[in-house]
This record gives C-alpha cells, structure tokens and sequence, in this order.
C-alpha cells in the first residue's frame, strides 16, 4: 500500500509499505478514504524525530471502510463505515470505565511512562502505525472504531470525531463555562475553530477568539465568534475585559501548546535540540525542555478570578516555568489532558448527524489533497500557506488532481 511515512526532520516521503494484517483477535483493517493532518503531526515533522524512526507511518485523524476483522472485533463487519479514534482504548480497563479512555491502562505506554497508544504518534506512544495510508490496523477494534451512516454524505461530516471534536468537546467540559458564560479561545485553528463553536452550541453567551491570521479570523466570524486579530491590540487582555464587563472570562482554552509564538529563546531551544542525535535529544526532552509558553499565559492571563483554564493545545517541556504565584492568588483551575474520545461520542454525533450541521462540521477543511500529495501538504499547513486551516487526504485520488480550496 501507499503511505506518508517518516524520514527525517521535515522530511517525509510517500511510499509503497507492506499491507497490514491481522495481529491480534481485536484487530480490525480499515481502506482509508480520508484522513487529515493534524497540529500535532507538524510537531512530529519539525521538532520529535529523536522518538521517530524512517520509515514511520504518520497520522491519527482517519475514517474509512471495514475489510477485514478478527475474531474478537465482531461487532464490526466488512462494509462498515467507521472513525477510528485517535487513542487506543480497551473500554474496560479502570481508566476507561471513568471516561478516560486516554489514561488505558491496556495501553498505556509504559516503558515511556506515557498513556494510552496514539495512531502514528512516535515511541513515546507505542509507535502504533498511523492512519495517513491506503490501509491502517485498529487495535482493540472490538471497542474504538465508531460506526457512522453510510449515506451519501461527505466523510468531512463525521471525519472529525477522530480528534477535532472530542478535543473540542473536552476543551469546553473542562473550561467549566456556565450557561449564559464567558469563555475566550486562545488560537483559531482546526482545535479553536470547534472549541468555539461548541461553546456556542452548548449556551456560552460571549465566546471570543484570538488569531493573528486572517483566514483563520474569517472562518470565526462566519460562525458568529466575536474575535479579537491579535495584530490590532496591543493588550489582549484589556481587550478581552472590556467585552466582559472589566472582569475576564469564566472559562479561557488554550488551543495552541507548544507551536505558540511568543519565545523565541524556547523555539531556538526547540530547534536545537531537534537536530541532535536522538542519544543526546531524548534526555534532554525529557528532563530539560521548556516550551514556548505565550499561548498559556495568555490563556491564564484572560480567565476571571476563581475562572477555570482549559489546555488541549499540546506541551512536552519537563520544566515549564509557571506563574504560580498568580494562578494561586486568582483561585484559578488548571485542567489539562488528551482528549477521552469514546467518552464524548455520544455527546457529539447527534450534533454531527444533524442535516442542519449546528457545528458547522462541513466549513473547515479549506484543502483536500491526494495523498501522493502530502509532503508539500505539510509544508502548506506548517507555513499557514494558501489560507490553508485544515487539510484532508484522499488516498482514492491520483496525485494533485484532487486538490481543492473552501472559499
């Protein structure tokens, strides 16, 4: 089969890899008919090779059709047209009988010390092929993939209930955002783009996001987000109070992690490190990296007192400096994690399903490519070129005729 697999630092390459098979009785092979790239992936591409080896498969946003199950997966059949979860999950585990199907105990990593297997996420999380192929192998498939109608409908209706709704979803349970709240949306990419809508959907009466890029701002706008272009203020956070009566935000998400802007020191760091030998960059991630922070304190910075703050843009420092002294005399909660996807299913795919896309699930791909085509897809969402918010790859289509652009 076709796949994107991994060589180097910003150096991928699509080529022919064995087919995948049947492992173990759970398994289920999954033909691929869409499947997107994530924020996260531009980490992998750019910053995390001393935990990749050429040759990986990258990806976790993936839908596609059932070909094949194991013996223990039967409630999945040949024809099925499913999403698969970008977390591993076995649905019965301690951890996943609370809702935290990203903590798996069958799962976890944890010769890395780290949570559950991600698809096409590095050794840290088992090194478990990912999902930017012709074909991909679902472990624990008797539990993860979710069946979606087959009914004419674009796979970008239901694609986004591998990763950008669930996170989406998470980010606003745990900014704790009241009926008739506040909540304010640090970053407008694919993540943002759904936080904020789903704040909306779910009752906040003053959603705010902040971009400096103006496709991204657009796209807000479109779906009645009152925004803030970061390029225009130079306070952001006397801006955000002024909308909220001079008190800030019940609830602030930080949708961005570690790709923010505002330290140039940490992203020297950052690239330092990436160009070392993995014997030398892997300790120095896990006992010494600091992150570029700006995101999170701006995010800290727009909660209200006694206000919670939401991170699911991604970090991997060891020792982030912390404005602790602020965080303890404003009474904030802190809630991080990765997004438990089984756990908010059921929450979403109502709203997905709905003919009237109250999510506007169906605005925010801007690009859909062949898959051949993926290397210079990454370099167009890393470089934010072509007004380029979220990219999908087609592994049905033939090399740079399925190239296409949302107005």
């Amino acid at each position: 089969m076709r796949a994107l697999t991994w060589q180097g630092r910003e150096n991928l390459r699509v080529e022919t890899v064995p087919d995948p098979t049947i492992v173990d009785p759970t398994d289920a092979i999954i033909r691929v008919t869409s499947t997107a790239i994530c924020g996260s992936d531009l980490h992998l591409y750019s910053m995390l090779g001393a935990y990749l080896s050429p040759g990986d498969i990258l990806g976790h946003e993936a839908m596609g059709v059932v070909e094949e199950v194991g013996s223990q997966a039967s409630r999945l059949s040949p024809g099925d047209r499913v999403v698969v979860p970008f977390g591993i999950a076995c649905g019965s585990c301690f951890m996943c009988r609370r809702g935290l199907q990203s903590q798996c105990e069958t799962t976890q990593v944890t010769e890395e010390g780290k949570g559950a297997a991600l698809f096409g996420y590095t050794r840290m999380y088992g090194s478990v092929p990912g999902g930017q192929a012709e074909y991909v192998r679902v472990p624990q498939a008797h539990v993860g993939p979710v069946v979606v109608p087959d009914d004419g409908e674009p796979d970008e209706r239901y694609l986004y209930l591998s990763d950008v709704l669930p996170t989406a979803w998470q980010a606003v349970e745990y900014a704790n955002v009241p009926h008739g709240g506040t909540v304010a949306v640090v970053g407008l990419g694919p993540i943002g783009q759904m936080a904020a809508r789903v704040a909306r959907l779910r009752g906040a009466s003053t959603v705010i996001g902040l971009d400096s890029v103006p496709e991204r701002l657009a796209m807000a706008r479109r779906h009645g987000i009152d925004v803030i272009d970061l390029n225009d203020v130079d306070d952001v956070v006397a801006a955000v109070r002024e909308r909220t009566g001079g008190r800030g935000v019940d609830g602030s998400i930080d949708a961005v992690g570690m790709e923010a802007h505002g330290s140039p020191v940490a992203h020297m760091g950052h690239s330092v490190v990436s160009r070392l030998p993995d014997a030398l960059a892997e300790p120095l991630m896990e006992h010494a990296a600091v992150d570029r922070l700006d995101a999170l304190h701006t995010a800290i910075a727009l909660a209200r007192r006694g206000g919670t703050v939401s991170v699911v843009g991604v970090y991997g420092g060891a020792i982030d400096p912390m404005p602790m002294m602020e965080i303890f005399d404003r009474q904030l909660t802190l809630r991080f994690g990765q997004a438990n996807v089984l756990r908010w299913i059921p929450d979403i795919l109502p709203h997905v399903s709905d003919p009237a896309d109250p999510l506007g699930v169906l605005d925010l791909r801007t690009h859909r490519v062949a898959l051949e085509d993926a290397v210079g897809a990454y370099d167009m969402f890393q470089k934010k070129h072509d007004g380029c918010i979220k990219v999908v790859l087609d592994p049905n289509a033939s090399a740079t005729a399925a190239a296409s652009v949302d107005s």
